[in-house]
């Protein structure tokens, strides 16, 4: 429920009112005696779906910008008009959409001030980083809930979709400071923390699972970026709290900008890179997916020449984001072929070793098993090879097996396509003999001492 104030400027009391009286709300009049060119001010309760009818219909007998209009929330109302009122637009419009007036104010409230905003990026890149290295997935998620990354996001959608400017471009530059700012912190901690020995010496930062999730994107994680970005601009539309939705989208931001700052402290242009690409796609994609679900709610200028305008930039804009996200996505395409690739590889080479085995198994005497299969890749980032091949077969004591080794070399050579260097473990497996139930049951029972 909402309480629209309007100041009536002189001459327009009887249009104003007789507005409100066809609209059937609901109001209360009194004189404005502060010797401005204002007449009246105007108090009706309205549900949160008729704000803005009842607002474009107020302007279009001339209310417009000389009117003093304040919405605010209300807690209680009781009127039976009020009710009708309520039941009307529950038919008539979407009941948990907010004014185009409130949604713009929403959006810029979102946007912190400047000092704010620096210092709640800091710490949550610091957090973050933190995190990442102690590998704690909660320490993580604390980072995210404290990031202030949700308003820059919304209010360059908002800009963009009412033609707010100034909106948009604040937005904007909110964003890249803040990504800028928390790949910087993230750096310079990350390397202060490795100088001063604060973890255990990491030769390969990839070795931690938290850093090494955000290395190498692939596809699914636009699902991710992009349902974010529509569930910010829902929640901010129905007049919820984003605080949740703020947390999905620092999920997207702050352990991706994180891991780039990582990435540099340790010397590792691979990290840097996959996690810099994730970062850049899911800021992209939370800001398509917020400006296409803002344009199709119908948020949109009250003028006609103003929504031309907006449409304008709307379409342009998206163009970039989409023409950006493909390109980026070239390297999200050949992240997933890769991981597909490396997965399919080394199956195939446990399928091959096991057949080897198995062959091998059948010209000897005695019993020959395939115990394990570990293959290992160039690097644990992107564009992996496999590097070599561990390979753990279960011999009888005092047997010795030869020619095995080769065999097994061969075939996985040619499976990857290139010299693999094979290694063949031999452990010594040996098979307990087994007493069934009925022996034990047929064995002599114990003397019983008299």
């Amino acid at each position: 429920m909402r309480l629209l104030q309007v100041t009536i400027p002189a001459g327009k009391r009887e249009a104003a009112l007789s507005t409100l009286d066809d609209e059937g709300v609901d109001y209360a009049v009194t004189d404005e005696t502060s010797g401005r060119e204002y007449a009246a001010v105007a108090y009706a309760p309205l549900p949160k779906g008729a704000v803005e009818p009842v607002l474009e219909s107020l302007r279009e007998v001339g209310l417009g910008d000389e009117a003093i209009t304040v919405v605010v929330e209300a807690n209680t109302v009781v009127s039976r008009r009020f009710e009708q009122l309520q039941e009307r637009y529950a038919e008539e419009e979407d009941p948990d959409r907010i004014a185009r007036e409130e949604l713009t104010a929403a959006a810029g409230s979102l946007a912190p001030s400047l000092q704010t905003y620096v210092v709640m990026t800091v710490v949550s890149a610091l957090i973050a980083t933190a995190g990442l290295l102690l590998d704690s997935p909660a320490v993580v998620v604390g980072s995210m809930v404290i990031a202030p990354l949700v308003g820059p996001a919304m209010a360059a959608s908002v800009g963009t979709v009412v033609n707010d400017r100034e909106m948009f471009r604040r937005g904007v530059r909110l964003q890249v400071m803040g990504l800028v700012v928390a790949v910087a912190t993230a750096a310079v901690f990350a390397l202060v923390v490795r100088q001063t020995h604060l973890v255990p010496p990491l030769a390969d930062v990839t070795s931690v699972p938290e850093i090494r999730e955000r290395v190498a994107p692939d596809f699914l994680s636009l699902v991710v970026a992009l349902g974010a970005g529509a569930a910010g601009i829902v929640s901010l539309t129905s007049g919820v709290s984003t605080a949740l939705v703020g947390v999905m989208i620092a999920v997207a931001l702050i352990p991706p900008a994180a891991t780039v700052g990582i990435g540099i402290a340790w010397g590792a242009p691979l990290v840097s890179l996959g996690s810099g690409v994730l970062m850049l796609v899911n800021v992209l994609s939370i800001n398509l997916a917020a400006l296409i679900v803002l344009w199709y709610s119908g948020y949109r200028p009250e003028h006609w020449f103003r929504e031309g305008d907006a449409r304008t930039a709307t379409i342009k804009r998206v163009g970039v984001l989409v023409v950006a996200i493909v390109v980026l996505s070239a390297f999200l395409g050949g992240v997933t072929y890769d991981s597909y690739t490396t997965a399919t590889t080394a199956e195939d080479i446990s399928v091959d070793a096991e057949e080897v085995v198995t062959a091998f198994d059948a010209t000897v005497e005695y019993d020959v098993e395939l115990l394990d299969v570990q293959v290992e890749h160039s690097n644990a980032v992107v564009f992996r090879q496999p590097r070599s091949v561990v390979v753990v077969v279960g011999v009888p004591p005092d047997r010795s097996v030869t020619g095995l080794a080769d065999r097994i070399d061969e075939r996985v050579d040619e499976t990857a396509g290139r010299d693999v260097r094979t290694q063949v473990r031999y452990v010594t497996t040996e098979a307990a003999p087994s007493t069934t139930r009925t022996d034990r049951s047929l064995a002599a029972p114990a003397p019983v001492a008299g």
